[in-house]
């Protein structure tokens, strides 16, 4: 293949960010179209690169391709934002009707969650994924917030070995998120202010745990509206085409949920917690656009440009 048509290519497949299944289908396709648009050019008479050259100049910028090639891939089924909305539909269904007081429910839910993830995760990283790897990553936040509850010297020991495994897992999570797509992040990461929004509301003294049944019992069915919420959110995400509508989205509902609560309970959410879980949902959704960045231009060169090659790059030009 000429180098011309092989860096259009590459330039095309780095700004792609679907799964490897689409990726490939779409490569496939345009690859299959532009060998034959460049060979209808060379038998009306112009040379190879002459052609390959036409060619990518009348299909527009790689950029732009990438684009209407996502759009008309990204969007995805209704079972496909059913699997989506699910890790937040079980929780509003485990507030809405008690279930959370009983552990047999809790561990259920959450022997379900790391069931799917894990299925989840050996096929390919479908779209539905990123909401339970989310609620994948609560038991690994809980279990540090337990262990500040231990005596003293046991609490050290214990945060020792814990805090790099903890920090290793969701690294892991994090960065393999981001190489498809920074977006994913932001979805996954949704419901963390939303958790912390409830748990500062229910805490007494600054005590995460320092909150009665009763309590939690009283604000259950508003618990369970705000996750049936997220669970709207991730089913249209799901359907959305235009990353910009995405984002939007994300943004948007996560800052609507915070203002819904604090609007419930009064004084319990005072404006400068408000103000700062605001300020957090907003970082949390586009502080993975920056760490993608990073990871790009690591992965392809920094001050690599659209308009050199992957290929180029992979051997060392």
């Amino acid at each position: 293949m000429l180098k011309t048509v092989n860096r259009y290519l590459n330039d095309v497949r780095r700004q792609l960010r679907l799964d490897n299944g689409a990726e490939s289908e779409v490569m496939r396709e345009l690859e299959t179209h532009i060998e034959d648009r460049v060979s209808e050019m060379e038998n009306a008479g112009l040379s190879e690169e002459d052609a390959a050259r036409d060619c990518i100049r009348l299909l527009g910028s790689a950029r732009l391709v990438a684009r209407q090639f996502y759009e008309a891939q990204s969007q995805g089924t209704w079972r496909q934002a059913l699997m989506a909305s699910m890790p937040h539909l079980l929780v509003a269904i485990l507030f809405a009707l008690n279930w959370w007081q009983g552990f047999g429910w809790l561990a259920i839910t959450l022997g379900l969650v790391i069931g799917t993830v894990w299925y989840g995760w050996l096929h390919g990283r479908p779209v539905w994924l990123f909401p339970w790897l989310g609620y994948m990553l609560v038991p690994v936040i809980g279990a540090g917030l337990l262990l500040m509850y231990l005596p003293r010297g046991w609490s050290w020991l214990a945060l020792v070995a814990y805090v790099p495994l903890a920090f290793w897992l969701v690294c892991l999570v994090v960065v393999q998120t981001i190489r498809r797509d920074w977006i994913y992040v932001a979805l996954m990461l949704l419901p963390v202010p939303i958790v912390i929004a409830w748990l500062l509301v229910v805490a007494r003294g600054g005590w995460f745990l320092g909150f009665t049944v009763e309590q939690l019992r009283e604000l259950a069915n508003w618990v369970g509206f705000s996750f049936a919420a997220l669970a709207a959110t991730a089913t249209v995400f799901i359907r959305l085409r235009q990353r910009w509508l995405r984002i939007s989205l994300l943004l948007v509902s996560g800052l609507a949920i915070l203002t819904a609560i604090a609007t419930h309970v009064g004084g319990r959410l005072d404006f400068p917690t408000f103000l700062l879980l605001a300020l957090m949902t907003v970082g949390l959704l586009f502080s993975p656009a920056i760490v993608e960045r990073r990871l790009r231009k690591r992965d392809y060169g920094i001050g690599l440009t659209d308009s050199q090659s992957v290929a180029d790059v992979d051997a060392g030009r």
